[in-house]
């Protein structure tokens, strides 16, 4: 675990835990990176509910309850099926807030319109939900490990600006 990443998780969970707040996960293709990482820091438990590793779209559709439609006209690497993934593990764990994310770590899978290191990720709470498409790589080659790092990384920066803008 990088360090900016335990001192990211750090602040995350202090305020969580200062607002009595929870946090749940709906991960794809960082395998449950984002739940390891949350979980390194000690006393998550307090803060932390679970998530859910949807990898595969059955998954989505079936456990988290992602429309297959919604799929299929926009992609599982898309901002609506994050959206949809976030509502749902939010409400599916009674949360105050969740996360999602889903992308195309590599390095197969890819199509004209999502190159390799393609990932939509999201922050709900409260049914307000924050989506942002991003491209992660690097300048050598299409690292699955430097997307799905990259991609854990921005996904809990994003949080953490969510937790601050509400607390003001």
């Amino acid at each position: 675990m990088e360090l900016s990443d335990r001192i990211l998780v750090g602040k995350i969970g202090a305020i969580l835990q200062q607002n009595g707040q929870t946090l749940s996960v709906a991960e794809s293709c960082t395998g449950g990176l984002v739940g390891m990482l949350l979980t390194s820091e000690p006393g998550s438990s307090k803060w932390f509910a679970g998530g859910v590793i949807a990898y595969a779209d059955r998954i989505k559709t079936d456990l988290l309850g992602v429309p297959s439609e919604m799929i299929q006209k926009f992609g599982a690497v898309s901002n609506e099926v994050v959206a949809a993934m976030a509502g749902s593990i939010r409400n599916l764990t009674g949360t105050d807030y969740s996360l999602s994310i889903s992308g195309i770590a590599g390095p197969t899978g890819q199509t004209r319109e999502k190159p390799v290191g393609t990932v939509c990720m999201a922050v709900d709470s409260n049914g307000s939900c924050t989506t942002v498409m991003k491209h992660f790589s690097n300048s050598h080659s299409h690292s699955r490990e430097v997307v799905r790092k990259a991609s854990a990384s921005y996904l809990l920066t994003m949080l953490h600006s969510k937790l601050r803008e509400d607390g003001k």
